[in-house]
């Protein structure tokens, strides 16, 4: 590559130069000289510390993904206001646009009754208006019965 676009550490865009004054003024500066658009014509050079660069770029807080699914636990004997608190917090991660997925979990002697458990997912299907849809209908795994919603743009 006999030319480079070069642009100077600071920023601003020298023009296009040959690659051994590229090199010449990067060296003059104790910095390297970094090829960031290789595919361009002519190809594009920064002067940089690079050595910074790869520390900055490791130190950098990565960005975390905040899972859309969400989870509202209930049990088969809830009362009428603590359902109207997790319905509150269901429509409101709903209405953000998450998944919910609505677990009930059964302990002892409640194992042996899971209609109550259904009785109360009847209950929030009621409550509930229709705005919302329901991805996986309950359905009894093991010591649970688990259900799966959504807002209806989302699938």
């Amino acid at each position: 590559m006999p030319e480079v676009r070069l642009i100077e550490s600071d920023g601003a865009q020298v023009g296009v130069v040959a690659t051994a004054e590229a090199l010449k003024r990067a060296e003059t500066q104790d910095l390297d000289l970094v090829e960031v658009a290789p595919a361009a014509k002519p190809p594009v050079c920064k002067i940089m510390d690079f050595g910074k660069y790869q520390y900055q770029m490791s130190k950098k807080p990565t960005q975390k993904k905040q899972p859309d699914i969400k989870e509202v636990k209930l049990r088969p004997r809830i009362g009428d206001h603590d359902l109207e608190l997790k319905v509150r917090n269901l429509r409101r991660f709903l209405d953000e646009g998450h998944k919910v997925k609505i677990s009930m979990f059964f302990r002892g002697r409640e194992r042996a009754r899971p209609d109550l458990g259904l009785k109360v997912f009847d209950k929030l299907r009621e409550i509930l208006p229709g705005e919302y849809q329901i991805i996986q209908h309950p359905r009894h795994e093991g010591n649970s019965i688990i259900m799966v919603m959504s807002p209806v743009s989302a699938k």
